[in-house]
């Protein structure tokens, strides 16, 4: 844990600290298109057990991951349905998680033992050169403590959780009033879970 968080505006010019932070298991607070998300190496058991402990969130409460690009999906879904294709083609990048059957190996901690794995293309610019920096899947689950609001700025985040995550990335503060649309793939016919910022009538 970092005696201080460190906050950057300009990604590029601590692209070095951030991938460190990464690689030891540390913790990003980010803006994206919705409200800002606490980013961590999905495949880096220490630094999930850090993030539930950080939110103070229940186990068995999936968390989702966002990608630099639709390849990636390879690294997290069991499959790619054609439905899934078809709301990939439409909504990515965008505010729209996809869930998916989860491959074979993910922690517990990011299925939430369900089997199933959401993830997400951001259309945020500064997710996504996050992401392009790190080369790696990210964490997205929203910078909260459990039950708590989410996050808009990063002056929220500090009163939050102050030196308990690593960096925090300031933006101009967040205008969604609404989370991601969450749209379950992974049964025959496809189930809205959380309808959020996109509106989806049919598939």
């Amino acid at each position: 844990m970092s005696l201080s968080a460190l906050v950057v505006e300009d990604l590029d010019k601590v692209a070095p600290e951030l991938k460190e932070v990464f690689k030891r298991g540390g913790i990003i607070a980010y803006p994206t298109e919705t409200f800002y998300g606490l980013g961590a190496d999905p495949f880096n058991e220490d630094a999930l057990e850090r993030l539930f402990e950080l939110k103070g969130r229940p186990r068995g409460k999936p968390i989702l991951v966002v990608i630099r690009e639709v390849s990636e999906l390879t690294l997290l879904a069991a499959d790619i349905p054609d439905v899934a294709t078809s709301l990939i083609k439409r909504y990515w990048p965008g505010p729209l998680t996809i869930v998916f059957k989860a491959k074979e190996g993910l922690s517990e901690l990011l299925t939430g033992g369900t089997g199933k794995i959401g993830v997400r293309l951001s259309s945020s610019p500064v997710t996504q050169r996050l992401v392009e920096i790190l080369r790696s899947p990210l964490t997205s689950t929203s910078a909260n403590p459990s039950g708590m609001s989410p996050a808009r700025d990063y002056k929220e985040v500090l009163e939050y959780f102050d030196d308990a995550v690593d960096v925090v990335i300031k933006a101009e503060r967040l205008s969604a009033d609404q989370p991601s649309t969450v749209v379950d793939v992974t049964a025959e016919k496809p189930v809205v879970i959380r309808e959020g910022v996109i509106k989806i009538e049919g598939f």
